[in-house]
């Protein structure tokens, strides 16, 4: 046990306490190190990652498929996940689907920006739709 956390524990309830926490955080008793690892950030971090690319070719195919005009069903997939997003207990889940409704939101801009694409020649237009 390191010189940190060396003192003598016998009656005093805040140091027991502290003895504790020393044990658990810094040295083990048996003089093994101890690291707690959490990986919530970790798990967030890269589902928001993965979500955010699962978002372009579905922008992409949605302009292809049915154009700008179905931007509505991004404002309701959003909205719904969004507010499903504050009443969800776990936190990486209540954020992933805060993550996906967000994205989902985004993702009306960029089915106006992806017409403007089209438009330009830089994504194919479908030949079997009639554009506006």
């Amino acid at each position: 046990m390191s010189s940190f956390c060396k003192f003598n524990v016998k009656n005093d309830a805040r140091l027991k306490e502290y003895s504790y926490l020393c044990s658990r955080y810094f040295i083990l008793h048996n003089s093994q190190t101890k690291v707690d690892m959490y990986f919530t950030g970790i798990i967030i971090a890269v589902s928001t990652f993965l979500i955010i690319g699962l978002f372009h070719p579905i922008v992409i195919k949605a302009e292809y498929y049915f154009g700008v005009r179905s931007w509505w069903a991004f404002l309701v997939v959003g909205l719904i996940c969004v507010g499903a997003a504050l009443f969800i207990e776990n936190d990486i889940i209540s954020s992933l689907v805060g993550v996906f409704g967000a994205s989902s939101l985004w993702g009306i801009g960029e089915l106006f920006a992806q017409k403007k694409r089209v438009e330009k020649g830089w994504f194919p237009k479908n030949p079997n739709r009639v554009y506006d």
